[in-house]
């Protein structure tokens, strides 16, 4: 490494021009704080191409002075450092003088700063290098220059040691072994064997680079291989989707829509032939029914006749029963008033008993009167509701329903009853009807489903105890035999009151219920379910579902009527004769003989029980033959109502028949016109397809492919809908290009395994180099112990390094450091950081480890190093030993150090500068003094400038 021997600044900083001698081992730059020490080191630091102290840089200097360009020039010594090889430090610059100009000129470049360096052959002024060209120059940048320095032994490391800055001189002790070891190996490394290295592992490291590089690329061309793959796979399905298309469209299709519609009209023609069969049996059946129908029409006119006939005997015989009881009836009073009397006169000699009897009697007309009172306020309120029947066309609901009804209107819910919308189909099963559907009768139904929580609210307030439902569904057919048959809604009703009465079969008796098992009803109202059997039968008087109930109750009103006169005719007649045994005893205790009056009219009672028993008899048989002909009179009139029902019903049974018949007649007729044309069209389309397409088998194996047209239909729009949405590969080469592919992988197979082999190869390559990259780190790290220890001896310090463990492996090798210990005045082993030394031992220990790194094995001069206040904070003792320590190492040391009273700093310099601050009105800062030590040039003043 080369030496400094002489510094020239202009415009630096405050320095307008100064130049300094370094031609000495040991320089030390003194003075006080601000006057510029560190501006001298920055200036050396920024002609060798390193950073600044921070936070400073070099543009800072250069602004200071003011001038659009700064020069930093230093000449140093070009001499061989090694006996052995000769080698200058800028040999490889082609520089073989024994002095360099090192310059470094810093122009003001718009409003930036630049710096270009520049090395020349022997000693070169600053006025001739501002005279020559700049392509003479040879002006390069700082990486450029930062190499060039490396070549000539300014390595990378020792460059970091030059930038420590003030109070960082024991910066190498704070490395850790690690930090410590990879630092002695870039310095001291033999850079033929690590260049060897490098290349050869780079070269492994490029291989497998390679390597995966061709491993990705197999992969990715097997994946183009896989999609060209599935590429070829999608192209075949889309021409084998194609095909199918294009046979369901062209063949499929058609042949199945031919034979289809051939199978259908095979159908129809049937059923057209049995429909004629049919149809021949419907007219033999009308033919039978026209001939019933004659001798029901004859019955139903014997049984009007006889109907007629035992009218108007009925008739004649009420008028014998009325006339008989015309005759008895005088007689039959008579006899009474001839008990009473008889009874009266044996009473009349006491008239206690009078009196007793008079009581009894009182009590009876009492009770009489009571019952005749309460028949007659029945018979009143009988009346009174069949007043309120009059103008009805249909019953009035309760006044429960009634009331809820305007509660629903008031709030606009639309709404109706389920006995509005009932209508009975067959009055046979009125009663089984209106028994089912009483608990249900004035059920809600809603219109709008959501006026349901409406309604229910309302309900809730008025307490309304029967159901509130939405219709959901109207009833469109029943079965026959089911309840259900016999009921006709007008609206929707719930599900479950629908399917309530389709389960219930309607059957003659109980018996034939029992053997058809199940829930059945019959006409009688009695029904069976799950649960068991019960009656639900409901009187007339309470029927409530259409017109014909309204009737219903119009004519039990009319019975209870009839049945309170037929009841109050005896009562009023007891009532009479009772009053008459009243007015009879009240006039005994008057004075009136009853006795008298019964013999006085001795013979007229007499007569009139003579005659009595005649009389009744002829009433008795009067009334007994009226019975009968009045019996024998409705079971003639019930047998007339069967026959003209029967008759009806046969003959609208056949009037509808015969309807079907002709409608059915027409239709059939239409029908066959119609096939007949399509059979035409059929075979027309049947000669539009080949022969091959619509043989048997071809037929049958379509019909088991397919089924019928609409599967082949169906199978069409899916493989059209799969063309139409599905991405589908249509480029026919896509083939070609996969067996391109397919070569491509294989290749690139072949290649993979030749770089696998490659590598392996450069694998143990590396393997080798590692193994003489060893031998030369073991070398190196024996090498730098030695100097160091030596160092030790002249500073007075035992120094132990612990030789690293350098195997065959990276990661032993990465790990790898090296542990030096230091032992001072005998006091014990202390390592490179462990805070047991002192700042001068620190000091003293960073010293030995730095130089050691400079120290050449020839040569105890290694180079030249920066020091910034190595001495601060010591005790003199310990400036003597760094002292004498650096006088002991022969480098070229440039060291600064603040004005003190403590003398022993200067004691090791040879070349001592002295810096002053720059007063507050100068321009420049003063001159630098210079003092050499004895034996050297007589102390010089220069004129410069420094910052403060």
């Amino acid at each position: 490494m080369f030496h400094l021997q002489s510094l020239e600044l202009v415009h630096w900083d405050y320095c307008q021009r100064v130049s300094l001698p370094l031609d000495a081992s040991i320089i030390t730059i003194a003075g006080p704080n601000g006057s510029g020490k560190t501006t001298l080191l920055d200036a050396m630091r920024t002609l060798l191409g390193l950073k600044c102290s921070q936070p400073r840089d070099y543009k800072t200097y250069a602004r200071h002075a003011g001038a659009n360009v700064a020069w930093l020039r230093a000449v140093v010594d070009n001499r061989a450092q090694n006996r052995q090889t000769s080698s200058r430090p800028f040999a490889r610059r082609l520089i073989y003088s024994d002095q360099v100009t090192l310059v470094c000129r810093i122009d003001r470049n718009g409003g930036d700063w630049q710096r270009r360096y520049a090395a020349l052959e022997g000693d070169v002024s600053i006025e001739t290098l501002s005279q020559t060209p700049d392509k003479d120059l040879g002006l390069m940048g700082v990486e450029a220059w930062n190499r060039l320095l490396s070549a000539a032994g300014l390595s990378p490391a020792i460059a970091k040691v030059l930038s420590l800055e003030q109070g960082q001189t024991d910066r190498l002790c704070e490395f850790s072994p690690r930090e410590l070891l990879r630092l002695v190996f870039d310095v001291f490394g033999d850079q033929e064997v690590l260049n060897h290295y490098d290349t050869a592992r780079e070269h492994q490291q490029q291989l497998t680079r390679e390597m995966v590089q061709a491993e990705k690329e197999l992969d990715h061309s097997k994946a183009q291989l896989a999609e060209l793959q599935n590429k070829v796979t999608n192209y075949k399905n889309w021409q084998h989707k194609v095909q199918e298309r294009e046979r369901l469209a062209t063949e499929v299709l058609p042949v199945l829509v031919w034979h289809g519609e051939r199978l259908d009209l095979g159908k129809r023609s049937r059923e057209l032939y049995r429909q004629r069969i049919a149809a021949r049996l419907g007219q033999a059946e009308r033919a039978a029914h026209n001939a019933q129908l004659l001798d029901l029409l004859q019955a139903r006119t014997q049984a009007e006749a006889e109907e007629q006939r035992l009218l108007g005997e009925r008739d004649q015989a009420a008028t014998l029963r009325d006339q008989s009881r015309d005759q008895e009836r005088p007689l039959e009073l008579l006899e009474k008033r001839a008990t009473e009397l008889t009874s009266l006169a044996s009473d009349e000699a006491d008239a206690g008993a009078v009196n007793a009897r008079l009581g009894g009697l009182e009590t009876d007309k009492s009770a009489l009167e009571d019952q005749l009172s309460d028949l007659r306020g029945r018979q009143a309120k009988a009346l009174a509701l069949l007043e309120s029947l009059q103008g009805q066309r249909t019953p009035p609901p309760p006044e429960e329903a009634r009331r809820f009804r305007q509660r629903l209107q008031a709030e606009k819910i639309e709404h109706g009853f389920l006995a509005d919308i009932v209508e009975v189909r067959d009055e046979r099963w009125r009663a089984a009807i209106e028994g089912m559907l009483r608990p249900s009768r004035w059920m809600v139904l809603l219109n709008d489903r959501a006026q349901e929580s409406q309604a229910y609210e309302l309900a809730e307030r008025e307490r309304y105890r029967h159901y509130i439902a939405v219709g959901t569904d109207r009833v469109a057919q029943a079965p026959a035999d089911s309840l259900l048959a016999q009921v006709q809604f007008d609206a929707k009703v719930p599900r479950w009151l629908v399917q309530q009465l389709e389960n219930l079969r309607c059957v003659s008796n109980p018996r034939e219920g029992q053997k058809s098992g199940g829930a059945w009803i019959t006409e009688q109202a009695y029904m069976h379910d799950g649960r068991g059997a019960r009656s639900v039968w409901v009187e007339p008087r309470d029927y409530q579902f259409g017109a014909a109930a309204l009737q219903a109750q119009r004519e039990a009103c009319e019975r209870d009527i009839q049945r309170g006169d037929a009841a109050q005719a005896p009562l009023a007649e007891k009532l009479r004769e009772v009053k008459r045994q009243i007015e009879d005893a009240r006039r005994s205790l008057a004075g009136h003989s009853a006795a008298e009056e019964l013999a006085r009219r001795s013979e007229e009672f007499a007569e009139a029980r003579r005659a009595l028993p005649a009389a009744r008899q002829a009433r008795i048989s009067a009334a007994t033959r009226w019975q009968q002909l009045d019996q024998d009179h409705r079971a003639a009139s019930l047998r007339q109502q069967q026959g003209d029902a029967a008759y009806r019903a046969l003959q609208h049974n056949l009037q509808k028949k015969t309807s079907e018949a002709a409608h059915a007649a027409q239709e059939w007729q239409q029908r066959r016109t119609q096939l007949s044309v399509e059979v035409d069209a059929s075979r027309q389309r049947k000669r539009q397809f080949p022969v091959a397409w619509i043989t048997p088998d071809k037929l049958q194996e379509l019909a088991a492919s397919y089924q019928n047209a609409t599967q082949a239909r169906l199978r069409l729009l899916a493989v059209e809908e799969d063309l139409a949405q599905d991405t589908w590969e249509q480029d026919a080469t896509v083939e070609e290009r996969y067996r391109r592919m397919e070569a491509t992988v294989r290749d690139q197979g072949f290649s993979l395994d030749d770089h696998q082999v490659k590598n392996a190869q450069a694998g143990t390559a590396v393997f080798n180099a590692r193994e003489s990259y060893i031998e030369v780190l073991r070398s190196t790290v024996r090498r730098y112990r030695k100097n160091i220890q030596e160092l030790g001896a002249l500073a007075g310090v035992d120094v132990a390094a612990d030789l690293p463990a350098l195997e065959n492996d990276d990661t032993v090798l990465t790990q790898a450091g090296l542990k030096v210990n230091f032992n001072f005045d005998g006091k014990g082993s202390i390592g490179l950081n462990d805070g047991e030394a002192s700042g001068g031992q620190q000091v003293i220990k960073s010293l030995i480890l730095l130089v050691g790194l400079l120290k050449d094995e020839d040569n105890a001069s290694g180079g030249f190093v920066f020091i910034d206040e190595p001495f601060a904070h010591l005790d003199v003792r310990n400036i003597q030993l760094v002292g004498h320590f650096l006088r002991s190492t022969q480098a070229q040391y440039v060291l600064t150090t603040p004005i003190t009273h403590n003398l022993e700093v200067f004691e090791p310099a040879e070349i001592t500068l002295v810096t002053s601050k720059k007063p507050r009105d100068a321009r420049w800062a003063p001159p630098i003094a210079v003092a050499k030590r004895r034996g050297l040039p007589e102390m010089t003043l220069e004129r410069t400038g420094t910052n403060g």
